[in-house]
């Protein structure tokens, strides 16, 4: 619900701020007013294209502010948890727009940018006669409205069809996975066997590749290795080298090591050295053996590492991820040579689901129909009492695909339908969105409404230029039916008329006025006297005492009437 607005520079207004109630809010006023800013305003904060003609002359900015109260709103609570948010009780959307065409919009004091206001302001606001902000001239809205409108029974099939589809795809997927039709199936197989063979063929080692590289490398320097493991074994074992110096150093030690422990010890370290020492002179023998062995050749092992590159390069970094793709094409190939067996079971069950998808889809077809039918002799009815006498409204439905034309992606039917309305005899049902009105538009939304507003998602409803063309009996009839939706949701609605005026919950005068050398509109909540006088305006009696009578009559009968809804 819409609880308070809040404008600044906008137009003809400096600064207002407008409270609105539960209920039904009633704008008044001499025309030209300035009744048709405040819903500019509204549809500017709502997220409307905004141009410098908003602004008010002479000011470098505007700016609207709008607080809704959402703490009973489930529908909101689902766009706050979607984007992650904390839900409070009040949502304050404020934007603004500067000379220069900047754009600031803010939610609960967190900026946002116009994708996600209108997620939030398409379940707060309908605005009825601007086409930017009417949620029903979207056909997708308007099979929802026939859903809403006929839920009693259409959520279970819905929820029915739902659960088939997602079976369907599943065994859908699972066809797929099997390689599709035929020719793509012996396509695929060619390729898995190639790639089979051609990892298999290679017969790659854990390890191989490093062991490679390390040949490759002493390969490459064997001279400088050779070199240096000779120069090493020289200087341990040929006469004179560290192991003659090393072994006389021992002899002499264990000579002397029975007098001290000092001496033992050392001697016992300096053993352990001469041991080492040893070990080393005959593995670098046994390392200069090998390299002078011809097990290996230079040519032979880049061609290997050639090899594991060109594999690497298709199926993997390494050894692992190399045998993991061999695994998995393995498994692959396993499901495809054995398809026929897989597949049949699954054609079984794919043919089974299309058909109950099918008869699904045909069954929620037959309800919105049957649903389409009571909304539109009711809307017409509604239409007939709002003095549009030879109007008339249907809900077409395309026909539906034969089975064999079926695609079956279908999670919410196959219906396409689109309302159709003409509002004069003799005239052909016509797309909604091309031909009504403004002021049939509000006529025709206050009908559907009547109908359909417990079902609804957004809670305050805009009827602008409801009382287009209409006196009399049909005001009345206006006002009873506005009434009777506001019990419902709250309502907004822009009027000239006394009728609509009187029951009005919460009436809202707005004048234009000249100060100084400025024309400023503003919006004052009217007291019981003040209602009065407008109502006596709108009759256009002078202030008199008969004039007063009627207009407190017509509130009367408005207050009479609320008490038996």
């Amino acid at each position: 619900m819409l609880k308070k607005l809040v404008i600044k520079n906008l137009a003809l207004i400096d600064s207002v701020e407008i409270d609105f109630t539960k209920n039904l809010n009633i704008l008044s006023g001499e025309t030209g007013a300035g009744k048709s800013v405040i819903i500019d305003s509204l549809n500017f904060v709502l997220g409307a294209k905004a141009d410098k003609s908003l602004i008010r002359s002479g000011e470098n900015e505007c700016f609207v502010k709008a607080i809704f109260d959402v703490s009973d709103n489930n529908f909101i609570a689902s766009v706050y948890n979607e984007l992650d948010l904390e839900q409070e009780d009040d949502l304050i959307i404020t934007r603004k727009f500067t000379i220069d065409g900047k754009n600031s919009i803010k939610i609960n004091g967190e900026s946002a940018n116009n994708t996600i206001l209108k997620k939030f302001t398409q379940l707060l606001v309908d605005v009825h006669g601007q086409s930017e902000h009417f949620h029903l001239l979207k056909t997708s809205n308007q099979l929802q409205l026939i859903d809403d409108f006929g839920s009693e029974t259409i959520n279970d099939i819905k929820n029915q069809l739902k659960d088939k589809y997602l079976e369907y795809k599943q065994v859908k997927n699972q066809l797929d996975t099997l390689g599709g039709d035929e020719n793509q199936r012996l396509i695929r197989l060619d390729i898995l066997n190639f790639q089979i063979n051609e990892i298999e063929s290679v017969d790659l080692q854990e390890g191989e590749e490093e062991n490679l590289l390390s040949i490759k490398n002493k390969l490459l320097h064997q001279q400088k290795i050779v070199d240096a493991l000779n120069a090493v074994k020289s200087s341990i074992n040929d006469d004179g080298g560290v192991g003659d110096i090393l072994s006389i150093s021992t002899r002499l030690l264990d000579g002397i090591s029975t007098f001290s422990q000092d001496y033992a010890s050392i001697s016992e370290r300096l053993n352990g050295v001469y041991s080492e020492l040893d070990d080393i002179a005959s593995q670098v023998g046994n390392m200069l053996d090998d390299i002078d062995a011809p097990n290996f050749n230079i040519e032979e092992i880049e061609d290997r590492l050639e090899i594991i590159k060109n594999l690497k390069k298709k199926y993997g970094q390494d050894y692992f991820e190399i045998n993991k793709f061999l695994e998995n094409a393995k498994i692959e190939k396993n499901k495809l040579d054995n398809f026929n067996e897989l597949a049949e079971k699954l054609l079984i069950s794919e043919d089974k689901l299309k058909k109950e998808l099918y008869n699904a889809c045909i069954s929620l077809s037959n309800e919105r129909k049957k649903y389409s039918k009571i909304l539109s002799d009711d809307v017409v009815k509604q239409l007939h009492e709002l003095g549009m006498t030879k109007s008339n409204f249907a809900v077409n439905f395309d026909d539906l695909p034969e089975f064999n034309d079926c695609s079956f992606d279908c999670p919410n039917g196959l219906d396409k339908i689109e309302f159709l309305f003409s509002a004069n005899l003799g005239e052909p049902l016509k797309s909604l969105s091309n031909i009504i009105s403004g002021g049939e538009m509000s006529r025709f939304m206050l009908s559907l409404k009547v109908q359909t507003v417990k079902h609804g998602k957004v809670k305050t409803f805009i009827f602008d230029e409801i009382d287009a063309g209409i006196s009399g009996v049909t005001a009345r009839i206006v006002a009873e039916k506005l009434a009777r939706i506001s019990k419902d949701v709250q309502v907004i609605a822009i009027t000239h008329l006394p009728q609509i005026s009187a029951m009005g919950d919460n009436n809202l005068l707005i004048v234009k006025k000249e100060c100084g050398d400025r024309t400023l509109t503003t919006v004052t909540t009217l007291s019981y006297n003040d209602k009065i006088k407008e109502i006596t305006r709108l009759i256009g009696g002078f202030d008199s005492d008969s004039s007063n009578s009627h207009a407190k009559e017509l509130i009367k009968l408005a207050e009479n009437y609320k008490k038996t809804l």
